[in-house]
């Protein structure tokens, strides 16, 4: 969450000194961070670099990719997308839709969103509700359980409802990332199906519109804070490009 928030849209690499000080704002101590860093190097999520007695870190090009993915789905708006019915001879192969959001229909079959490249090797076909539309949400959630979504989203309702959008410096960085770090794991676990498949309550609509009102709040006091403190090989951490337009 640190590194997609805060330090790739800046170049991608910062001082441990940096990540230590970031972290204990919310309560994770210096040795929690060193050895979380040591495993994400270990798992080829991070690169290391010494200047000196400093030590940098950076994403590997395959963790770096990794988050321009979900990146899209975080910060962007919400997916437009049909639906997906895709058979594959391989049970496996459906086993690993139905991890990436799909229902299993029956052996070899599975239905589920229209996003993203086609599994290789299997029969494809995408398309629209051309009738029944009504009846849709009831479809749903005899072939998906969304309970433990709609949890998830009202947790995130309940957290963040009442934060204060006028947080400064230190507190608004820290309270942007926990929102962040929350926000992307409920919505990365759930389907995503398309929007007229989902109950009329849907908290997720909720959280979605006041994930994106408080990080437009709270970007300048965080983003400032970012430019007074973090550290980079060569010195204080680039302007923050742009990724998305949320």
């Amino acid at each position: 969450t640190l590194y997609g928030d805060a330090i790739v849209p800046r170049g991608g690499e910062v001082w441990i000194g940096t990540l230590i000080d970031t972290c204990a704002l919310v309560g994770i101590s210096e040795t929690l961070v060193r050895t979380a860093v040591s495993r994400l190097v270990s798992g080829g999520q991070l690169q290391g670099g010494r200047q000196g007695r400093r030590s940098f870190y950076r994403l590997t090009d395959a963790a770096r990719a990794e988050f321009q993915a979900a990146a899209a789905v975080i910060y962007g708006p919400p997916d437009a997308t049909g639906w997906r019915l895709v058979h594959l001879p391989e049970d496996d192969g459906i086993a690993r839709l139905e991890r990436q959001g799909f229902a299993r229909l029956r052996p070899g079959l599975a239905l589920g969103p229209a996003r993203g490249a086609p599994p290789p090797g299997a029969v494809v076909i995408d398309g629209g509700v051309t009738a029944g539309a009504g009846a849709l949400p009831d479809l749903a959630a005899s072939l998906w359980d969304l309970s433990p979504h709609a949890a998830a989203y009202a947790a995130f309702l309940d957290r963040f409802g009442a934060l204060d959008p006028g947080l400064q410096g230190a507190e608004a960085l820290a309270a942007r990332l926990l929102m962040v770090h929350d926000w992307r794991r409920a919505l990365l676990r759930d389907p995503r199906l398309p929007a007229g498949a989902l109950p009329p309550d849907w908290p997720g609509h909720a959280a979605r519109a006041l994930f994106h009102r408080l990080y437009s709040a709270l970007a300048p006091a965080a983003e400032a804070h970012i430019d007074a403190t973090f550290q980079g090989a060569a010195g204080p951490i680039p302007p923050r490009a742009e990724i998305l337009q949320m």
